[in-house]
C-alpha cells in the first residue's frame, strides 16, 4: 500500500460534550441526528447536536460497537459472548427498532462500519483490515492497513480513519483513497487521546473519548 507522508499537528478541538451513556464507541450522523452507542449499558442514543438533547434512546440486542447510516436506516455491529467477542451486523430502523435477522461478521470479528452509498465496509482493528461486504456479509474486497483502525467514516469517496499503532497508542487521523487498485494512505493529524469511533456532520468530525466519557467535536488543522 502506498503511503503519503505528512507533517502531523494535533487535531483542533471545537467542543466536548458529556456522553449520553458510558463507554461511547460508535458514532454516525444522518443529516440531522448524531447517533451514539454506549457499549457498557447496551444503548443507542439519538442526539440533537445543536442542543445536545437526547431525542430517543433504544436498548440494543447486545453490546453495541460501530454504526453507519445506510439508506435511511442504521447498520450496527453488536457483540455477544465472552468480552462481546462474537460480532454480528444488525439493521435498525428509527421508530421501528432492530430486525431479528442478522449477518455474522467475517470470522465473527469487526468493530466499525461505513457506507459509501452502495457498499457497506467493516473495520477489523486486530487484523488491520477494511472489508467490503455484500448483502449476505461475504467479503468482496479486502484493504490491508499498516495501523489499527479504531474509527471510520466515508466523506466524498474517501475513508477517514482514526488509527492506532500496534500497541494501541499514537492515535492519528488519516484518509485512505481506495478508489484505485492500490489504496493510498495520507496521515492528516495527530490525536492526543485514546479515541474511538468517527462521524462527520458535513462540517466537523465527532469521536468518543472513553476515558472521560465525552464526545468530542473537532476539525482537521489547516495547513
Amino acid at each position: 500500500m502506498a503511503e503519503v507522508a505528512a507533517m502531523l499537528t494535533d487535531i483542533v478541538e471545537i467542543a466536548r460534550h458529556p456522553s449520553p451513556g458510558p463507554e461511547p464507541l460508535g458514532l454516525a450522523f444522518d443529516g440531522a441526528i448524531l447517533w451514539i452507542t454506549a457499549r457498557e449499558t447496551h444503548r443507542l442514543y439519538a442526539i440533537d447536536p445543536a442542543t445536545w438533547a437526547v431525542r430517543a434512546e433504544y436498548e440494543t440486542p447486545g453490546a453495541p460497537f460501530g454504526i453507519a447510516v445506510a439508506k435511511g436506516q442504521l447498520r450496527m455491529v453488536i457483540g455477544f459472548g465472552d468480552d462481546d467477542d462474537d460480532r454480528y451486523i444488525y439493521r435498525f430502523a428509527p421508530g421501528q427498532g432492530f430486525d431479528t435477522e442478522r449477518i455474522a461478521c467475517p470470522d465473527l470479528s469487526g468493530v466499525h462500519l461505513a457506507f459509501d452509498g452502495d457498499t457497506l465496509y467493516l473495520s477489523q482493528a486486530h487484523n488491520r483490515k477494511l472489508l467490503a461486504l455484500d448483502s449476505s456479509g461475504a467479503v468482496t474486497r479486502e484493504i490491508r492497513l499498516d495501523r489499527r483502525p479504531v474509527g471510520m467514516t466515508i466523506v466524498r469517496g474517501l475513508f477517514y480513519l482514526i488509527t492506532a499503532d500496534a500497541d494501541w497508542k499514537d492515535h492519528q487521523l488519516a484518509t485512505v483513497d481506495a478508489r484505485g487498485e492500490t489504496p493510498v494512505v495520507t496521515a492528516l493529524a495527530s490525536i492526543p487521546f485514546r479515541w474511538r469511533g468517527l462521524a462527520f456532520d458535513g462540517f466537523h468530525f465527532w469521536t468518543g473519548f472513553r476515558d472521560t466519557q465525552e464526545i468530542v467535536e473537532f476539525e482537521i488543522p489547516k495547513t
